[in-house]
Formats: structure tokens, C-alpha cells, sequence
């Protein structure tokens, strides 16, 4: 007995499958990436050499329409080769909707191979332009009347680091109403960095005007990343200790509470803890007298606590992640040359380029999540108090933030105590 199989793969949409897959003893395997030639070779192979089972994954896998299939499965039936299909039902009473079924897989095919020749050759892909762009006849090109709106929403958001005050900027300023959620899309989405994502995930960079550098995304990811670390309002709260304070004796986090005089000619602002089960509950504690201790306690412990951390030589590893876009970059560039000097086909040099430019991509994500200063230096240029004084308290928020996890308040018989906790 003769057990033969062949599977079909566009290189466009998928890989080839594993030969493992077939779970029966098969005594060759034809494979086919692109063409049929090897369908061809099996189909001649069954005339010379009597076969008994042929195995395939799908039945649609035998032709590029309905036609072609019936005709290979009729040409294998005169040679009695018996079609086994480990994805379809090959009973002759479901023939029909088989049938239908092979005739909608390939409408889909077509429909994805189309979608992927598009990506191949960095096409954007279908569908409305992102806000600040309109479609041009290859590419995005920028929207002069909504590209400044969105400009100006990252801008705020690297000044303030808040999703929420950068929504509401925007409605306040432009009338432009957007969601949180929408915002935070924006924040992130490849497209204004001068990058096109498509639903397969895999991105390519530079292919159109960025309305955000690279160094200003790199700057607003780090932001989103520190900003997830706190309780979901407290990013856009006016005050700068606001979500870090925690009362150590009942672990709640303190909330800024403000109190002014009838004629509110004065306001005081108090830390008291949200949700205390002690009794008598914890005390307030006036809000600029922890300020003030968190300046002395960042000024004295901070360039101490990050003296002792090991830093790796984050220059070496930045370098080598150059040099690896950079040998990508040189292959990319002889393709051209492979392709004129017939090395390479059109198409298959159309799908190494794709696959570098993906490859590049991933790396510069890399290199822009590495951090773009020294912490060590950092750190003395901080530790100076003269340094907070000057800043404003939504200043203030953004550095705290940078350094700190967590403030402790510490009960104690002369009153209370405070602990910093470094992110690091």
C-alpha cells in the first residue's frame, strides 16, 4: 500500500507546515510554496506509480477555484486514488456544501492574498485614514487642518504625563471631544510615528510623515509605563504627591484633602487616609509637611540608593543593537541589485524586503525602550533642593513619579515618620 500526501502553502500568508503533521506513515510528501509544480509532479507520479491514498490538510488545497479542484479530484478517482482530507468531510451526501465551502475559502484567500501583496509592498492598508492623516496614492500624507490638533495632544501629554488632561485639553481648546481610551490609542498607535501596523501585528517603519519623533514616542511610552503603576485617576491630579502617600498602620492610601476658611481667602491642604478601618481612624497630616520631608529624604537617600544598583554598560548595549539595524539596512539596500542581475525574482525579493523592514522595526522599538539618560547623573542633578523649589507642583508630579513607589507614613511615639520607596 502507497500512502502519499501534498500540502499547499502562499508564502504570502503562511508558512510551510511541519512534515510531522499527517500522523500516518506516508511514503512522500509533495510541497508546493506559490506554485503547483510539485502538484503537477504527484499528479504525473500517480500514472507511473500505482498510489492508493493521497493526503492533503483541505481539499481547496487541489486548486485555485471550484473547477480546478473537481477536475484534480475526478483525475485522481480514474487513477484510483482514494483522497483523504483531515481538514474536510469528503462523504459524496456533503458534496455540495463542500463545494460551497471550497468556493468561500478561496474568496477569502484572494481577499488576503490581495491584503498581503498590499503589505508586501508597504501599501497602507484598507479602510479610513487615522485622524491627522488622508490617504494618498501610496501612502498617508499629513492633514494640515488635524495634524496640529494632534501634535499639540502629545505635546501636552510629555509636559503633564496625564492621558485624561490631554483629553480634556484637547475639548477645552479645540472642541475636539475624543474618549480616554481613544487618547491613550493615539498615544501609542504606530501611525504617528511615521510607522504603518497591520493586523497581523507586524509593523514597518518609515513609510510616511511621523507627526511625533522618535525621541518624543520613546519619551511618551515610558510615561504610559510609569503611569501604570498608579491608581487610574491619579496621573492627571492636580497635586504632585497625589496616589504615592500610603499610611503604613492601615495600608490605605491617602487622599489630598482641601479646607478653606468661610471668606476663602486661605486654603489648606491635609493627606487623610481613604478607607481607614482603625478606631479612632488615623490622623491627617498636613500635605506640605510631607512635601517638604520628601524633598529632604529624596535629596539625602536618592543618589546613595542608585549608587548601589548595577548598571549594565547600557552604551554597548545600544551599540550592538545599532550595528544589528545597521547589517539589516545593508542587506536591504542589495536587493536591488540581486533582483536586476537576476539573482532574485520580483516577488521574492519584494518578501525579503518586507521581512527586513519588519526585522528593523522590532529592533528600533528595542533600542527606543532602553532608557535615553544615566541614572547616576540623574540622580546628583535632582539631589539638589534648590532644584524642587523651583518647580511647580504639576512639575513636581512628573519627577516624583520618576523615582518613587511609594511613600510610607510611619506612626510613631513623637508623631510620625516618613519612608521613601524607590522604583528601583
Amino acid at each position: 500500500m502507497k500512502i502519499v500526501a501534498y500540502c499547499y502553502s502562499d508564502p504570502l500568508l503562511e508558512s510551510a507546515p511541519d512534515p510531522a503533521i499527517w500522523g500516518w506513515e506516508v511514503d512522500r510528501i509533495y510541497q508546493d510554496l506559490g506554485q503547483r509544480q510539485q502538484l503537477h509532479q504527484l499528479l504525473e507520479d500517480c500514472q507511473t506509480h500505482p498510489t492508493n491514498y493521497l493526503l492533503v490538510r483541505r481539499l481547496e488545497e487541489l486548486g485555485d477555484t471550484v473547477p480546478e479542484v473537481c477536475n484534480r479530484l475526478a483525475h485522481l478517482e480514474e487513477l484510483g486514488v482514494e483522497v483523504v482530507a483531515a481538514e474536510s468531510d469528503t462523504r459524496r451526501a456533503n458534496l455540495l456544501k463542500l463545494f460551497d465551502e471550497i468556493q468561500h475559502y478561496q474568496r477569502s484567500r484572494r481577499i488576503r492574498q490581495g491584503h498581503a501583496r498590499n503589505r508586501v509592498e508597504i501599501l497602507p492598508p484598507p479602510g479610513k485614514a487615522p485622524y491627522g492623516y488622508r490617504r494618498g496614492k501610496d501612502r498617508y500624507i499629513v492633514d494640515r487642518a488635524t495634524a496640529p490638533i494632534v501634535k499639540e495632544f502629545f505635546e501636552y501629554f510629555l509636559l503633564y504625563g496625564s492621558v485624561r488632561g490631554a483629553v480634556r485639553y484637547l475639548g477645552a481648546r479645540y472642541g475636539k471631544k475624543i474618549a480616554v481610551t481613544t487618547g491613550r490609542r493615539w498615544l501609542t498607535h504606530p501611525v504617528y510615528r511615521g510607522d504603518l501596523l497591520y493586523h497581523n501585528g507586524e509593523t514597518i517603519c518609515d513609510t510616511h510623515v511621523a507627526i511625533v519623533s522618535r525621541d518624543e514616542a520613546a519619551q511618551v511610552d515610558r510615561l504610559l509605563r510609569r503611569n501604570r503603576r498608579m491608581p487610574p485617576r491619579t496621573a492627571s491630579a492636580p497635586r504632585s504627591l497625589a496616589g504615592l502617600v500610603v499610611c503604613d498602620r492601615c495600608r490605605s492610601s491617602m487622599t489630598v484633602t482641601r479646607v478653606s476658611r468661610r471668606d476663602k481667602k486661605y486654603e489648606y491642604l491635609y493627606l487623610r487616609p481613604a478607607n481607614c478601618p482603625e478606631q479612632p481612624k488615623c490622623k491627617a497630616i498636613d500635605y506640605n509637611e510631607i512635601l517638604e520631608k520628601t524633598i529632604e529624604g529624596i535629596c539625602r537617600d536618592l543618589s546613595q540608593a542608585v549608587a548601589g544598583l548595577p548598571m549594565p554598560a547600557m552604551e554597548g548595549v545600544k551599540q550592538s543593537i545599532r550595528e544589528a539595524i545597521a547589517a539589516k539596512e545593508k542587506i536591504l539596500a542589495q536587493l536591488s541589485h540581486l533582483t536586476e542581475t537576476g539573482v532574485l525574482d520580483t516577488q521574492t525579493a519584494n518578501l525579503r524586503a518586507y521581512t527586513l523592514k519588519t526585522e528593523i522595526s522590532q529592533l528600533r522599538a528595542k533600542l527606543a525602550r532602553l532608557p535615553p539618560v544615566n541614572l547616576r547623573e540623574t540622580a546628583i542633578a535632582v539631589s539638589i533642593p534648590e532644584f524642587w523649589r523651583d518647580l511647580s507642583e504639576t512639575e513636581r508630579r512628573f519627577y516624583f513619579r520618576e523615582f518613587i513607589r511609594q511613600i510610607e507614613i510611619h506612626w510613631c511615639d513623637r508623631g510620625w515618620e516618613l519612608q521613601i520607596l524607590f522604583i528601583f
